[in-house]
């Protein structure tokens, strides 16, 4: 990986061998190691046997987890807020595994769509909850730095499974509760919060 990012640099127009960027490609690497370790994570590793069987049915909500992420269009990085909530059926997650559950998708190179269903899908996979409901909200640098450059716009994602899909009620206490930062409206459409041209 050294040699092409040494390759690029001077693509680029730059000296490899300059002495600001003699340990450059070597930092990148590292650097992208670290930012798509969710590939080699183990789901059932992070959550650790933190799953716990109890009589409890009322909504649990983790909000405002930092993430971070690279567009998989342009290994740009896009960066936000993402809110879980849950119901139990029987079983409940420790609830610092939920933001470890949400940097394994996001060190990934992503989409923001994909990244909210896969954090979803996957406690409904692991516990079986009446509902599942998570929402992201993200700053695109592809948005703010390259193409349209809005620097103030944001993306905002969910994924509503089961009571908090089915029942009106419930999805909007879930809501009132997190209060996106913008009082954009939360939108199931499905579409690309990154263009990929």
């Amino acid at each position: 990986m050294h040699d092409l990012i040494r390759q690029l640099l001077a693509e680029l127009g730059e000296d490899p061998d300059r002495e600001g960027l003699l340990r450059t490609p070597q930092r990148v690497a590292k650097a992208l190691e670290f930012l798509t370790s969710g590939y080699s994570a183990d789901i059932d590793e992070v959550l650790n046997d933190a799953l716990f069987t109890v009589d409890y049915n009322e909504m649990v909500i983790v909000k405002d987890i930092d993430f971070y992420s690279l567009c998989e269009h342009h290994l740009l990085p896009f960066f936000g807020k993402c809110h879980v909530a849950y119901i139990p059926r029987t079983r409940v997650i420790g609830l610092s595994k939920i933001p470890r559950l949400v940097d394994v998708f996001a060190r990934r190179l992503q989409i923001q769509e994909r990244m909210t269903n896969q954090i979803a899908q996957t406690i409904k996979e692991k516990i079986d909850p009446l509902g599942v409901a998570v929402i992201c909200e993200g700053t695109h640098l592809c948005m703010s730095m390259r193409g349209v450059e809005k620097q103030n716009s944001f993306a905002v994602t969910s994924a509503m499974l089961g009571a908090f899909h089915d029942d009106a009620r419930t999805r909007m206490e879930f809501l009132e509760l997190v209060r996106t930062r913008s009082g954009a409206a939360v939108t199931n459409t499905p579409g690309l919060a990154c263009i990929g041209d």
